[in-house]
């Protein structure tokens, strides 16, 4: 079973992308082959790519079915040349077209040859990074109707059973009189569990998970809860109010410079 998060190429969307890249083991570079390579969203992609140590990358020339064959090969050469120094570098560069499902067959082969599963670890208390959470209700539904909020992510270490008491670390983040900064965990159940639509009784590291939990819809509903670990009661990490980062700034990539009216 793999599951596929989808990371918008748009600068304004690269942080949403950077959340969900915390929890991946491997990725998929898509490439237009109707357009000049490198676009600015591929560079910063490949940027965040680096930065979350992603050594696993499989580049996809889609559109291909839009494009000659000498086209397509030149494009082959300026993605090659794109590469060459990166962290994706000797990837391979597959073919494909996604309208035609030109190669869709290669591409999951070598998604189930080249990446491979890491090592999981299921004996450690269970811990979940949230990267979606969300209100499943109708608006209008009836109060005996009402679900608890629903948390999506992937699990990083341990196992996750239906019926277990969980705790969301920071939970509610609030100010007191002084400004000081309080945070009250949010102590929940696990109503179901759910891999893509099938329901399970219990769910393991790896691919994305929904939790469903006895949590007020309100403190989940708009990804507020992105960002947060939950996990069992009382294993979570402490919560910290100042840290020291190391950081690295992607290159703000703003528009396309032209050289004799074609794209750079």
């Amino acid at each position: 079973h793999v599951s596929f998060v989808d990371c918008p190429g748009h600068d304004i969307l690269m942080a949403t992308m950077l959340n969900g890249a915390a929890v991946m083991d491997g990725a998929l570079l898509l490439i237009a082959a109707n357009e000049s390579c490198p676009q600015p969203q591929t560079s910063e992609h490949l940027a965040a790519v680096e930065i979350m140590r992603l050594k696993h990358i499989i580049i996809l020339q889609n559109k291909i079915d839009l494009i000659t064959e000498s086209a397509g090969m030149n494009q082959y050469d300026g993605i090659q040349r794109f590469i060459q120094g990166t962290i994706a570098d000797g990837s391979p560069v597959i073919p494909i077209s996604a309208q035609l499902k030109y190669n869709i067959d290669a591409v999951s082969e070598y998604i189930v040859k080249k990446i491979p599963v890491p090592v999981r670890d299921f004996t450690s208390p269970p811990q979940m990074i949230v990267i979606r959470s969300f209100d499943v209700n109708k608006p209008g539904a009836g109060v005996d109707d009402l679900k608890g909020g629903v948390a999506g992510g992937s699990i990083l270490q341990g196992v996750l059973k239906v019926g277990q008491e969980i705790e969301v670390r920071p939970g509610i983040v609030t100010k007191d009189a002084q400004g000081k900064i309080q945070c009250i965990p949010i102590f929940s159940r696990v109503v179901s569990l759910f891999a893509e639509h099938n329901a399970l009784q219990y769910a393991v590291p790896g691919g994305l998970i929904g939790v469903g939990t006895t949590v007020d819809p309100t403190l989940t509903r708009a990804d507020r809860l992105v960002g947060q670990v939950l996990g069992e009661v009382g294993k979570l990490p402490d919560v910290f109010i100042e840290i020291e980062i190391n950081f690295f700034l992607l290159r703000r990539l703003l528009g396309v410079r032209t050289q004799g009216g074609e794209k750079q």
